[in-house]
């Protein structure tokens, strides 16, 4: 047995010394030659004094190797946070005060690293009740003031509602994760100057985030820091205990992720929401210390199972909250269709709308014509940008203009005149009016057959 070094991080272990290795132990090369002399020892003797001497060797094993893997884990993500720290000019880290982020808030700090790495936090109006007490408590012990940003004109839930309705995320949830989530996180990037961005993605969270790597960079976006990537869920909580890290108040009323308290369940739950029925609290982690079955929790992908009860998104349950799908995270500094900051910034087909004027002088022309009211934010406007260049280029082709008009900040006006629910919306001017595309296809060959078979034009 190879002597062990203990890392500073963990409590010292036993170390194994030459003259208590397997291959210098008179005992065990004994107990070897034993177990084949026919029957020279008393069988049920040599059981009742090995049994107990084997269980703890097991067991010293099995903790000898979880602290050696904690101290890679750590060593690993330790490593990745300090490159962020060192390489980058502006690093930020948006936290939800989960498992994983707080994991990541305590190494920031063992590398004394909370001063040039800037805590990012959404508050959506939504979260728990504790969630914000529990933010104040992080910086209070770890010495950081976090950067708070929300939906766009609101500070209070009242605002939230007063502006974006009533349950909006009853009546759209893509709307909801938009005003509430992306658009506050983007504008947060934006302000903060971010130029790599660190977050608790980890591949044994599964769905979209099953094989995220540590380091990671998708097409027009910020780099990705992910220290976490190859941590298990239960490394997070050995991790967490190991180091005496705060966690969030409802691990330990039995929320295994902490998200909206609107749709987030404990696991189990009483109406099995979760997909698992059972007691609410029955497992939990109090104090360090496991409660109930903590499989229910650990297996893999069952962290954010509590999360997004009853929302869907075309059919199919939501995973995702819009922030973390690829690409969200992009593209602050830039509009969309060759708009202010592209470069060049006037490549695209698509004209703008600058004012309502011209918006409401196009729609009320009665001469065809297509206009997108977007959001160039939205990640649904920017995975339809290069296919509504296409259309636009079509159509302008032959005497039909594209246009678009950004939504985002001035909802009263878009939603009144433009039926907007959500971003983008796709309207055909007719001869006799105005209909909306509401297909969710948003492909070039899709919105030019509704475009012909609307107006009634023919086709070149």
């Amino acid at each position: 047995v190879k002597k062990n070094a203990c890392h500073p991080s963990f409590p010292a272990l036993r170390s194994s010394s030459s003259s208590d290795s397997i291959e210098n132990d008179e005992t065990a090369d004994d107990d070897i030659v034993g177990a084949h002399d026919n029957g020279a020892r008393d069988d049920d003797d040599d059981t009742a004094s090995t049994a107990p001497a084997s269980a703890d060797a097991i067991e010293e094993m099995v903790s000898t190797a979880k602290a050696e893997r904690l101290a890679h884990l750590e060593k690993q993500a330790m490593d990745s946070l300090r490159v962020a720290a060192s390489e980058f000019e502006k690093p930020v880290f948006p936290n939800a005060m989960i498992v994983g982020d707080c994991v990541i808030t305590h190494l920031l700090h063992k590398l004394d690293a909370l001063d040039k790495v800037k805590i990012m936090v959404v508050d959506t109006f939504h979260l728990f009740e504790s969630t914000m007490p529990f933010l104040k408590e992080l910086e209070d012990k770890y010495g950081f003031k976090a950067e708070v940003f929300k939906a766009e004109g609101c500070e209070t839930l009242e605002d939230f509602e007063k502006i974006f309705g009533m349950g909006l995320w009853k009546t759209s949830v893509q709307e909801y994760d938009r005003a509430a989530k992306v658009e506050p996180f983007q504008r947060g990037l934006k302000t903060l100057g971010t130029d790599i961005m660190i977050n608790g993605r980890r591949r044994d969270h599964g769905a979209e985030r099953a094989y995220v790597d540590i380091a990671e960079r998708s097409d027009g976006g910020l780099p990705k820091l992910n220290p976490l990537a190859y941590w298990t869920f239960e490394d997070c909580f050995d991790y967490a205990k190991a180091e005496n890290v705060p966690l969030h108040p409802t691990v330990a009323l039995g929320y295994p992720s902490q998200g909206d308290a609107k749709d987030t369940v404990p696991v189990p739950d009483p109406d099995g929401l979760s997909g698992v029925q059972g007691e609410a609290g029955a497992v939990k982690f109090v104090d360090y210390e496991w409660v109930g079955d903590k499989s229910i929790w650990l297996d893999y992908g069952n962290e954010r199972i509590g999360r997004f009860v009853g929302l869907s998104e075309n059919g199919q349950k939501k995973t995702e909250c819009g922030i973390h799908v690829d690409g969200a995270e992009r593209s602050w500094d830039r509009d969309l269709w060759g708009g202010v900051g592209n470069d060049p910034p006037d490549d695209s087909a698509v004209k703008t709308l600058a004012t309502q004027e011209e918006a409401l002088a196009l729609k009320n022309a009665r001469e065809p014509a297509v206009i997108v009211v977007y959001a160039p934010w939205c990640p649904f406007c920017q995975a339809m940008e290069a296919e509504f260049e296409k259309l636009a280029a079509d159509l302008t082709a032959t005497g039909v203009p594209v246009a678009k008009y950004r939504g985002d900040v001035d909802r009263p006006f878009v939603k009144a005149e433009f039926d907007v629910k959500a971003f983008p919306t796709i309207n055909v001017v007719t001869f006799d009016g105005m209909v909306k595309y509401d297909s969710e296809v948003r492909d070039k060959g899709s919105m030019l057959a509704f475009f012909y078979d609307t107006t009634g034009l023919p086709r070149p």
